[in-house]
Parts: C-alpha cells; structure tokens; sequence
C-alpha cells in the first residue's frame, strides 16, 4: 500500500498520515526525516543535500527524490509507506513516478485531506505554544485553564510566528500555487480520493480507512 498525502498546511495530513502508519504497520515517511537521517549517518546522499541546506538553498527536485526512493528501498517499507510533504510540485511528482515505474511500482492512493483556508486560518491562527516545556494549546479547541499561562509548567503562552494569520494567509497561497496541481495530476492517474479535513480526527481517519479497505 503505497501513499501520498496531500493536504495544505495545517490540514491534519501528518496527524492521519501517522495514524496510517501505525495501523497497517508501514513507515510514515517525511522528507525532513529523511534529510536528517542522512546527514546524520554521513550518506553520500546526506552530504550533497547538506551543502545545498548550509547555503540556504533548497534541496534539487532529482536528489530529493533520489533520497525518497533510497527510503522506501528499505526492508521496513516492503509492505507500502505513507509519504508525507514529498512530493510537493508536479516535477517531484513525475521524478517519483518514473522512479516507481523503473522499479515496476506505483502509488496506490493520493489522499486529500481537503480543508477551506479560512478553517485553517483559524485553526493555526488559534494555536498557542509554551516556549519552556514545548505543551501546546488552542484557544478554541483545547484553552488552557489560565488564559495566556501554560497548564504544564506554568509559563506564558505565546502565538509562534509560523502561526500568525498572515504567516498562515502566504504558506497557503504558496501552496496552491505549488501543490494544489498535484490534485489534478493525481486525478489523471485515477489514485486521488478527497476527504473532508473539517471533520473530528477520528472520523476522518475512519473514512480513510473506509478507502483504504481494512
């Protein structure tokens, strides 16, 4: 069971994508992890991204891709993976696809985890972090006790920069410009299905499920 998530920022697609992978017992894959993995373990693949990461570049589409299939080439992802922020524009999809083909594989489902920005605005928008103990909280969905204090450590809570509406307003615009394309690209391939992120977290991983067959 090969994956791909799709779903803009803040949509909960990393939140579903873990909870696939926990419970068909495949890895959920992020590009993040994968970078960090390498540069760690010193992988020629790890140093040539490094040098593009320590000049502040971003990493070339071929050599993340090359770093994806590295991954999904180990023995945990024989059964299938889940990948999560890869690829994110329509040439990481194609390098994928004909990395896949070479290997006479393919992705079963592209999953859109579909959420209007304006839900998403307010939902990120509405996260309030603890810089001290790392807790999180939300003002709507999950206030602390004390408005503005930390119910773990009892420190002031803060609105990270990442969460600012108008931070939040340019990810969004970047994303539909980049990666709302691959809805379309998934379609033609007949793999995407689009399910309804506004939904409690529970219930959108059980339509998943529904989709997934188990």
């Amino acid at each position: 069971m090969k994956i791909v998530m799709l779903g803009a920022p803040g949509a909960g697609k990393g939140t579903q994508a873990k909870q696939i992978a926990d419970t068909y017992g495949i890895p959920h894959i992020s590009t993040g992890d994968i970078f960090r993995a390498n540069i760690k373990n010193g992988t020629e693949l790890g140093r040539k991204a490094k040098e593009y990461m320590d000049k502040g570049l971003l990493v070339p589409d071929e050599l993340t891709c090359d770093l994806v299939v590295d991954r999904i080439s180990q023995p945990d992802a024989e059964k299938g993976y889940v990948l999560d922020g890869f690829p994110r524009t329509i040439p990481q999809a194609e390098a994928l696809t004909n990395a896949l083909e070479a290997r006479h594989e393919k992705i079963d489902y592209a999953i859109d985890i579909e959420v209007p920005d304006e839900n998403i605005i307010r939902r990120m928008s509405g996260r309030r972090a603890c810089l001290t103990c790392g807790a999180t909280f939300h003002t709507e969905f999950a206030p602390p006790k004390v408005e503005g204090v930390c119910d773990v450590c009892g420190d002031k809570l803060v609105l990270r920069e990442d969460d600012k509406p108008e931070t939040v307003a340019n990810r969004l615009s970047v994303y539909h410009e980049q990666t709302q394309p691959l809805i379309d690209y998934y379609t033609g391939k007949g793999v995407l299905v689009e399910v309804d992120g506004t939904l409690d977290i529970d219930v959108v991983f059980e339509k998943i499920r529904e989709i997934l067959g188990a």
